[in-house]
């Protein structure tokens, strides 16, 4: 969860240009903190008064996504965009879709069962879990 001038910085590292444009959804992704679609980050963009193409916008999502600098999640119905290339999980809503990111360590034992019933060296792992907000109602039945 670097700051943005850390993101600029790994960026130049790798030899990357750091054009206006590869600012501007930079900067759109850092400070909106979530999950947006091309589209979306081209009509706020595009609204915030800065102008940039819908070409332009799809070459710098694939180009810095390609380098690690942000996630791309793969959707039925199309690719999401966030700040974080980190490992981490997610929570989606399953009645408003938002996506939570979410920082889930898995307790050892449960990792080393994994390994044991696979045969796999678990390297990296990060879920996916769905769920909807409780009501008012669910939280009182559940502490009841």
């Amino acid at each position: 969860m670097a700051h943005v001038e850390a993101v600029y910085q790994r960026c130049r590292d790798l030899g990357m240009r750091l054009s206006r444009q590869r600012r501007m959804v930079l900067d759109l992704l850092w400070a909106e903190k979530s999950h947006l679609s091309a589209r979306d980050i081209f009509e706020k963009l595009n609204d915030q008064g800065r102008h940039i193409g819908h070409t332009s916008v799809y070459q710098n999502l694939e180009a810095l996504q390609s380098a690690g600098m942000i996630e791309c999640l793969e959707r039925a119905n199309g690719r999401l965009y966030g700040y974080r290339a980190d490992p981490h999980s997610h929570l989606t809503c399953t009645q408003s879709g938002e996506i939570l990111d979410l920082d889930v360590l898995l307790p050892a034992h449960l990792l080393q069962q994994i390994e044991a019933q696979t045969g796999f060296a678990i390297e990296s792992y990060t879920l996916h879990l769905s769920g909807h907000r409780r009501t008012a109602l669910e939280k009182s039945v559940r502490l009841g």
